[in-house]
């Protein structure tokens, strides 16, 4: 497997969701938790002796809770404030929001995304989505590929750890072929839906990655993370290329496993679902998207986020 660039991988982070995939509506419970008060709750919100009983959940759970809600960055932490929510939650989980009860397939796109195209605190979905070409793979490949990439930094994790990283990642995609047996193990979790991962049923361990097109994922969602890719990894360029959006590290052709043909259907039709902010061109064999003097509206990436929930 490759090795990405330091760019990609800034931190490592392997645990904090005590083997427990995302579920569905765990992301809205943390979002009810800590948004009652403007300058943030108090960090004994998953913590105290009311945490069981107000998330519902038991005590592992809860602190799977406030992993993924920071994972995905639906939370974020201050040091003296405790939990606050961040816009992107607030715009989706508040009264009126975009998706209160976490049912669009916009939202599993974006937590995928932050998970797995950002992933502060989500290596090995950053890893499996990014550095991982060829078409099938298996858990024990992975697991000792992200071993020797911890030893190449001088970062110490078990073995142990990185199994059970792995196997929550996967599971997240593809529950039922990583089930240890309970009905808890086995329920759906919010990324499930997405089918980007299948097992192999001839092979044991081993699954396959569902490239190609994606039929819930929406145009103006394809745009908002372009935007966001553009924004973190070539700020300063008013030209991108189609090879950079197809399959540069962190990229959305690359993070949501499309093909070329996918990619460029979106790539084509860019200009009209920005609403002129971003142009493609394909000249001379040279395919690249331009931003216009309408990408200076700071109010696109809202516009689209709204867009991709309609």
């Amino acid at each position: 497997m490759p090795i990405p660039p330091i760019t990609l991988i800034s931190s490592l982070h392997f645990s904090g969701h005590e083997t427990f995939p995302l579920r569905q509506l765990w992301l809205r419970k943390a979002f009810d938790a800590i948004s009652s008060s403007s300058v943030g709750a108090p960090k004994s919100v998953f913590a105290d002796e009311n945490a069981i009983v107000r998330f519902g959940v038991g005590k592992n759970m809860v602190t799977a809770i406030k992993h993924w809600s920071l994972a995905a960055e639906f939370m974020e932490e201050d040091e003296q404030r405790g939990y606050r929510p961040t816009a992107l939650a607030t715009e989706i989980f508040r009264e009126s929001g975009l998706d209160p009860f976490c049912e669009h397939p916009s939202t599993a796109w974006l937590v995928h995304w932050k998970l797995a195209g950002i992933g502060s605190r989500s290596t090995t979905w950053l890893w499996l989505f990014n550095c991982v070409v060829e078409q099938s793979f298996n858990k024990e490949g992975i697991v000792q590929a992200l071993k020797h990439y911890c030893a190449d930094r001088s970062y110490k994790v078990s073995n142990s750890t990185l199994v059970r990283d792995v196997d929550v990642c996967i599971a997240s995609y593809a529950p039922r072929a990583v089930a240890r047996g309970s009905r808890e193990d086995a329920a759906e979790p919010l990324l499930g839906e997405l089918s980007l991962i299948q097992p192999q049923m001839a092979s044991r361990g081993s699954f396959v990655f569902r490239r190609g097109p994606k039929r819930t994922l929406t145009p103006a969602l394809f745009a908002y993370v372009l935007i966001d890719f553009w924004n973190r990894k070539t700020d300063s360029t008013a030209v991108l290329s189609f090879e950079k959006i197809a399959y540069d590290y962190g990229s959305p052709g690359r993070v949501f496993k499309l093909d070329e043909n996918s990619v460029g259907e979106f790539a084509v039709d860019i200009e009209n679902t920005t609403h002129g902010a971003l142009r493609w061109s394909d000249s001379s064999g040279i395919r690249q998207i331009h931003k216009t003097d309408r990408f200076l509206d700071s109010e696109l990436s809202n516009r689209l986020l709204r867009e991709a929930y309609e």
